[in-house]
């Protein structure tokens, strides 16, 4: 099952993608997908609706984030072997875990805006997890009964921010509209074997990440239980689990997004999505 947010920001209704690419309306069923819905009977209830019986969805709306208020948005860092290389890094003996302000949230097709200040900014696609249910302290064996879903993430960072000044890692990675998510949220049934996803970010129509989730260093699972030792995952909580290599940081002389430029980024079973560049003005 593929569930969406759709509609102009503020105004955006639940929905889901049927299996021949259209929008179904699931608000006479539920209020919002969130993680008051994720936790609750109702999510069960909606897998088992005939889209066919929902009114579709016509013209072409705004897709949003798949998730409403996020409560946590959970980055790991270098869990790619060959990004951490690039990066001029190790491979970390432990998950490089950093938050990611839930405020940088955007939808998949919504602009980036760089920072007034910004000359470094960069991409990263990403698989994002999402929480079902309320993990605390699970093993890894269990983590997966926690998983509501997956879905696509840009994890953009402003690396001048997130390196050259003191601090966090927190600080390049929160500005607003770095984190398109979507455009879908979609079950692990529909996903099939996470593990052995192909991803890929292009820039300007030039591949520039090409690489697969079964080159991650922590798995999901992994994740899941780990992180949950430090916290207690929430529903809706969303763990963004690193990217492969090919971000501008890593290219030789580096390489940052301007304006103008467009971005456009997938995995397997969990759709696309493309971002314009833009300057940030009031």
């Amino acid at each position: 099952m593929k569930l969406l947010r759709f509609g102009d920001a503020g105004h955006e209704k639940p929905g889901l993608m049927d299996t021949e690419g259209n929008i179904r309306d699931l608000s006479a069923h539920i209020n919002e997908i969130d993680g008051e819905f994720l936790s609750s009977d109702d999510f069960a209830k909606v897998r088992d609706l005939n889209p066919e019986s929902l009114p579709r969805v016509t013209g072409n709306p705004r897709i949003a984030e798949p998730v409403s208020r996020v409560g946590k948005f959970i980055c790991v860092g270098l869990n790619y072997a060959d990004h951490a290389r690039e990066s001029g890094m190790e491979v970390p003996p432990e998950p490089v875990l950093f938050m990611k302000a839930t405020s940088a949230i955007s939808g998949p097709f919504d602009q980036v805006e760089l920072p007034p200040r910004s000359e470094k900014s960069d991409w990263e696609v990403e698989l994002g997890v999402v929480i079902g249910k309320e993990a605390k302290y699970v093993s890894e064996a269990e983590a997966m009964d926690y998983v509501a879903g997956f879905c696509l993430i840009n994890d953009l960072s402003e690396r001048e921010f997130q390196i050259e000044k003191q601090g966090q890692w927190m600080k390049g990675k929160g500005c607003d509209t770095f984190g398109p998510t979507g455009p879908y949220l979609v079950t692990p049934e529909e996903v099939g074997d996470f593990n052995n996803l192909s991803i890929w970010l292009e820039l300007n129509g030039e591949r520039v990440q090409n690489g697969n989730t079964n080159t991650m260093v922590y798995k999901v699972p992994f994740l899941v239980h780990y992180i949950s030792q430090f916290m207690s995952l929430q529903p809706g909580d969303i763990i963004s689990t690193g990217t492969p290599p090919g971000v501008g940081l890593g290219m030789n002389p580096p390489r940052y997004l301007k304006e103008g430029d467009v971005m456009r980024l997938g995995i397997d079973n969990l759709g696309e999505q493309r971002q314009e560049v833009v300057r940030y003005s009031k």
